[in-house]
């Protein structure tokens, strides 16, 4: 890799650690080419990256970034996992490392704050973005149905009452 390459990839990976809602760090010893493709189909899917980088550039990229904090876990065979979403990056790779033993989170961060191994553990268990607005949704929404409930329910009342004295006029 000549200097211009190594020089966009810090570029790209300072964009990366600026922009990301959450950045997980973990080592990956051992993982063989399959197991690092299922990873990132499931980064994939849950709407999350993976992303292998040399450590020293990643050092270099994270300085001055909201993420700075991870260049501690830089260290050794290391792959990046990140997402818009706050939540999405880290259960995506705390659902992998629950199911592979050889993918060993060290730590992460998430709107400028260091996360360690129990912190991205907590944000994992954290609704998603999506669950989120659905549970808004699903709030603002249940006062107008209890009401419109409330509003046609005497008349699907009067209407039976109306519809029992009819069959017992016509069965007399």
């Amino acid at each position: 890799m000549d200097r211009a390459q190594k020089e966009k990839l810090v570029e790209e990976l300072g964009q990366i650690f600026e922009s990301s809602g959450v950045v997980v760090v973990a080592r990956y010893e051992g993982l063989t080419v399959a197991e690092m493709t299922e990873l990132r189909n499931r980064a994939r899917n849950g709407d999350a990256v993976v992303r292998v980088a040399k450590n020293k550039l990643a050092k270099i990229a994270v300085q001055g970034t909201p993420a700075e904090g991870i260049a501690e876990y830089l260290d050794g065979m290391t792959v990046l996992t990140f997402s818009e979403d706050p939540v999405a990056a880290a259960k995506v790779i705390e659902d992998f490392a629950k199911d592979n033993k050889k993918i060993v989170i060290l730590g992460g961060a998430m709107a400028g704050t260091t996360l360690d191994r129990a912190g991205v553990e907590a944000v994992s268990k954290m609704p998603s973005r999506e669950e989120l607005i659905a549970s808004i949704v699903g709030c603002i929404a249940a006062p107008a149905s209890n009401i419109a409930g409330a509003i046609g329910a005497p008349a699907s009342n009067i209407a039976s009452i109306l519809t029992t004295i009819e069959e017992k006029a016509e069965a007399a």
